[in-house]
């Protein structure tokens, strides 16, 4: 056959996300557009910040000479020293240009990391739940997903990480604030995490897409200042509304005794795994524009909604801290099912088995407030239905 067993293997397994993406196009023919309240991808519904425009414009309209060329395989070196410049001061850590590389968005960073580190056979701990995708990233490079589960409330239980530790054991990947529970990883659990892997070969790559996503005035805790092995894997893509242009880097952390090794095999295989360089334009545009974000209020007025709205019909529901997404109990076991009958209802969601915790299911924020509005009687019939 032409197609390769492993890659037929994992598209059955394949993202819920999209599938259930490609279901609302069905019912939207089937039901009419205004009767589907499509709640499936996490993609921004509002517009990058002016800044952002801006040097996006300017860039655009007056591109210095050979901007448009290869550069070093890590990134323009001018770009990466203005990064390690904001992570020095969020930090209190000495970054350098050298312990940054552009990337082709968190993805990117998270598969160009995974590529420099993973023997076949090597293993990644990741916390349930988790981002689906983790899965192919860590099997691109023939490495072993090691699924530990946190409590109730989706806090890491750093027992179970100890326990999860073997030989084999290359990395831990954090995702805080998490896709999907939306929990944000305090200073402690971040210390409790550093006592766990301090000590061993394990390295923690901290996936924050979401990082500038924090509701309720809270901050979140720079990863780096407490875990000492680390490497931070960043995108723009949410914090600034623009999840098309795949634009992030990876930091590693200057207190990583092997980051001058790591970042050299990193930038090799940035360049081998056919990213090449992180697209030019837009690390200009990052370098003048990277502390831009999004007015995050019309997350938490959504995300405030939702939760308050499905509490109140019964849902059994944890508030979430950050990201733009809720992830409810589903009233019954399958999860599955529930999600098919909501879908009966015209309300498109993601089944909590997609990302390893069966028994609930994923919401996303990113449509407009009318649609979580005018989707809430949907909600409550499924709820209540017999079927």
């Amino acid at each position: 056959m032409t197609v390769a067993r492993t890659i037929t293997e994992q598209m059955e397994r394949a993202s819920w996300i999209r599938r259930m993406f490609e279901e609302g196009l069905r019912l939207r023919a089937l039901l009419g557009p205004e009767n589907v309240f499509d709640f499936t991808l996490g993609n921004p519904d509002v517009e990058p910040p002016e800044a952002v425009l801006a040097a996006l414009r300017k860039y655009a309209e007056r591109p210095m000479p050979g901007m448009h060329g290869y550069m070093p395989n890590a990134g323009f070196p001018r770009v990466r020293e203005i990064i390690a410049e904001r992570l020095s001061r969020a930090t209190g850590l000495g970054y350098t240009a050298n312990h940054v590389i552009m990337t082709v968005g968190s993805a990117g960073a998270i598969n160009t990391v995974l590529k420099a580190m993973l023997d076949p056979g090597d293993e990644v701990i990741v916390l349930v739940p988790y981002f689906p995708e983790y899965r192919f990233y860590i099997e691109n490079h023939q490495g072993k997903l090691v699924a530990v589960e946190t409590d109730a409330n989706f806090r890491p239980d750093p027992k179970r990480i100890a326990r999860a530790i073997t030989s084999r054991t290359k990395a831990l990947i954090l995702n805080s604030p998490n896709n999907p529970a939306g929990v944000v990883y305090t200073a402690k659990e971040l210390a409790e995490i550093e006592q766990v892997v301090a000590g061993t070969e394990v390295v923690v790559i901290t996936d924050e897409p979401y990082k500038p996503i924090v509701f309720d005035a809270k901050r979140m805790p720079e990863t780096a200042s407490f875990i000492t092995r680390s490497v931070g894997a960043m995108s723009w893509s949410k914090a600034q509304g623009i999840s098309g242009e795949r634009i992030g880097y990876l930091a590693i952390s200057p207190r990583l005794e092997s980051a001058e090794e790591l970042r050299n095999a990193c930038t090799f295989t940035n360049r081998i795994l056919g990213y090449i360089n992180a697209p030019a334009i837009w690390q200009w545009v990052e370098a003048d524009a990277g502390e831009a974000v999004v007015d995050i209020s019309g997350y938490e007025t959504k995300r405030n909604c939702m939760w308050k709205a499905l509490a109140e019909i019964g849902y059994e529901c944890h508030k979430p801290e950050g990201s733009f997404y809720v992830f409810p109990k589903t009233p019954i076991a399958d999860d599955i099912a529930f999600v098919r009958r909501l879908a009966r209802e015209g309300v498109l969601t993601v089944p909590g088995s997609g990302f390893g915790r069966p028994g609930h299911l994923r919401i996303s924020l990113t449509v407009p407030a009318q649609t979580i509005e005018r989707s809430i009687p949907a909600f409550e019939r499924a709820f209540h239905s017999p079927d």
